[in-house]
Parts: structure tokens; C-alpha cells; sequence
């Protein structure tokens, strides 16, 4: 990991620790034997430098974590000296407070996620639509309503970075009630696309939706939190990668992605407000 990386994951990682301790910047540098302005550079990032080693032993013993997760080297916070897997897969149960997306969107709070959605963006669906899609696909509506309104609530956080890239024929497929939504009301897509756009418009700029065009490139549905992983959608699953070089590797696919992109982020909620007033 570039030293730069490590030392901004290792930064948030103190900054997480302080906040879950409930102890002002004096107390929380007397636990780890410190003095407060040696912790407020530390949590300045005015310097990539580490502390000593000594220090950092301290932290994860005051605090009961493990040096791996501290610098970044795990994503869980109890596995002392031990990698964690390069790739897991791991199943997604019903109650979205509950799963492992949730978890995932908590722990990356405060950095970018990069999110290529299977359909429509689950934050931008409304109730009709969420009613529909469960039926279909024979999942519970309470689960996937409750998935949308905590997208939305997360989106709302003023420290919130989320950037979404979808084709656009998916949008125009929608539009014209094709595919899986062939049965979905005319005027059902006409409010959720009426929806969508004021919500765009409301969410913008911690929420951005790039627009590329399919025929000219393809993506399988995914999601990257910050730094930290990447979960591949595989349907009930969700393929897992903690390595650093995979989430980079990724990252720089979906940056390809908006590069690509003919309707930018600014254009979305308008490009979406000219799909609910066609007539198709």
C-alpha cells in the first residue's frame, strides 16, 4: 500500500476510534500515551508520517483492535496478525439494517462509493416500483423498501460521496415498459421517472448518476466502499473482495465508466425529466 494510503486509512481508522470512545482529544491521548498535540496532527493529516510503534501497539491494545485493521491491512477489527481473505462470498439476508450492506455503508462513511446498479438505483425506486420488483423476483417488499429508505437517509449525510454509473438504455427500456417491466404501468414509469429526477436533482452533488452507453461498454453490477472492498452482486450473493489491489483494479474500471459517460451527473435529473414527459 502507497504510503500515503496507509496513512489516510490509518487516520480515519483513529478517527472512528475516537468517536466510538466517548473521550475528549485529551483523555482519548492519555489512554494511548500521547500527548494532545501529537494526536491532533495525527488527525490533521498534515503529515503521511506514522507514529511510533510503540504508539500504535498502544492504540490497538487501549482499544481492542488489531494492528492490521489499524493500518488497513483487514477489514476486521479483532484479527490480530492475520490477513483477512482475499475473497469471500457472502450470502444477503432479508432486512437491509441488518445485512451486510448496511454494515459495509457504515464502515465507508466519509469516503467515495462507487456503485453500478443491476436495474434502476435502489435509492430512486418508489413504492409502486418497489412493490413491483419484489413481486417478481419473489422477495420481501418490507426488505426492499427498507434497503431504499436507508439509501436515501445515507445519501442525506452531509459527509456522504456517492457516484453511480448505469447505461443509459436502461433508463430508455424503463421508459418504454420493456423487459422486466413490461406489466408496470404507463403511469406508474411516468411517476417514477418524475421520481427519480426530483430526488437527482435534491441529491446532487453527494449523489451523482452517470449515464454511458451500453453498446459501448458493459459492466456486471457492483459496488466500492472507499478503499476498503468491493462486493460483486451475484444475484442472493455477493462475491467479496478485501485486497487492495482488486479494489484498485476495480476503481479503475468505473472510472473508465464515467469517462465514458454522455450524460454527466449535472444532466442526469434533466435527461431523466425528458424520459417521463415522451410518449412512447
Amino acid at each position: 500500500m502507497d504510503k500515503r494510503d496507509l496513512s489516510t486509512v490509518f487516520r480515519e481508522r483513529l478517527k472512528m476510534l475516537l468517536t466510538r470512545s466517548d473521550l475528549n482529544q485529551s483523555a482519548f491521548a492519555t489512554a494511548v500515551g500521547i500527548d494532545r498535540s501529537a494526536l491532533s496532527q495525527l488527525l490533521s493529516g498534515a503529515s503521511t508520517r506514522l507514529p511510533r510503534a510503540e504508539t500504535l501497539l498502544n492504540i490497538a491494545a487501549e482499544f481492542k483492535v488489531s494492528l492490521d485493521w489499524l493500518l488497513g491491512l483487514s477489514q476486521d477489527e479483532g484479527v490480530t496478525g492475520e490477513i483477512r481473505e482475499s475473497l469471500e462470498i457472502e450470502e444477503a439476508p432479508d432486512g437491509f439494517d441488518r445485512t451486510l450492506l448496511a454494515r459495509w455503508h457504515a464502515e465507508a462513511a466519509g469516503t467515495k462509493i462507487r456503485y453500478v446498479p443491476a436495474g434502476i438505483p435502489d435509492l430512486l425506486r418508489t413504492e409502486a416500483l418497489v412493490d413491483y420488483e419484489a413481486g417478481i423476483a419473489n422477495k420481501s417488499r418490507e426488505a426492499q423498501a427498507g434497503e431504499t429508505q436507508y439509501r436515501i437517509d445515507y445519501n442525506r449525510r452531509p459527509e456522504t460521496d456517492m457516484e453511480v454509473c448505469m447505461p443509459r438504455h436502461t433508463l430508455e427500456i424503463f421508459a418504454r415498459g420493456l423487459g422486466v417491466w413490461d406489466r408496470f404501468p404507463e403511469a406508474a414509469r411516468h411517476q417514477q421517472l418524475l421520481h427519480m429526477a426530483t430526488l437527482l436533482d435534491d441529491l446532487y452533488p453527494t449523489f451523482r448518476l452517470f449515464l454511458y452507453d451500453g453498446r459501448m461498454r458493459y459492466s456486471i453490477p457492483y459496488t466500492i466502499f472507499g478503499p476498503y472492498r468491493a462486493a460483486i452482486y451475484v444475484g442472493d450473493m455477493y462475491l467479496v473482495l478485501n485486497a487492495t489491489q482488486p479494489v484498485r483494479t476495480l476503481t479503475s474500471h468505473f472510472d473508465n465508466l464515467i469517462r465514458a459517460a454522455d450524460i454527466n451527473a449535472h444532466e442526469a435529473a434533466s435527461f431523466t425529466q425528458r424520459l417521463a414527459e415522451m410518449r412512447f
